[in-house]
């Protein structure tokens, strides 16, 4: 007994299926761009010399951390809020316009935080960041 599938009719395929053809030239695409950049990584120059003044790094950056105990660190070092804002003012005063990144424990009040964040507006600083995981 013969299995059969299809119609009676049988006729040949006249196409060529292309896509598995697609499927291999598309990868061996990728793996030749990966080889070609990890090859070549850099051109090597000789840069010519410049008398070109070098330019000042950016200022550092004001570190404040905020425990769940409402604790108010600059840096690690333990302050309160007056002389927070006292240490504000006086990194205002520079002309730097430093940045701060705020480091608010996830348990802490929203009230310290916001008083710090105020503190930092009338001061004049305007580059806060909040630093998370």
């Amino acid at each position: 007994m013969a299995f059969q599938l299809g119609d009676d009719d049988s006729q040949s395929m006249n196409e060529m299926n292309l896509i598995p053809l697609i499927d291999i030239m598309l990868v061996l695409m990728i793996i030749f761009l990966l080889t070609a950049t990890v090859l070549n990584p850099a051109v090597p120059l000789d840069l010519p010399k410049t008398s070109a003044a070098v330019t000042e790094p950016p200022p550092k950056a004001i570190q404040i951390s905020i425990d769940k105990d409402a604790g108010i660190f600059w840096d690690s070092d333990p302050i309160s809020m007056d002389t927070l804002e006292a240490r504000l003012q006086e990194q205002s005063a520079t002309g730097e316009d430093p940045s701060v990144q705020l480091r608010a424990d996830k348990d802490s009040k929203y009230d310290t935080v916001a008083q710090v964040l105020a503190a930092a507006s009338q001061a004049g600083l305007t580059k806060i960041a909040f630093v998370n995981e």
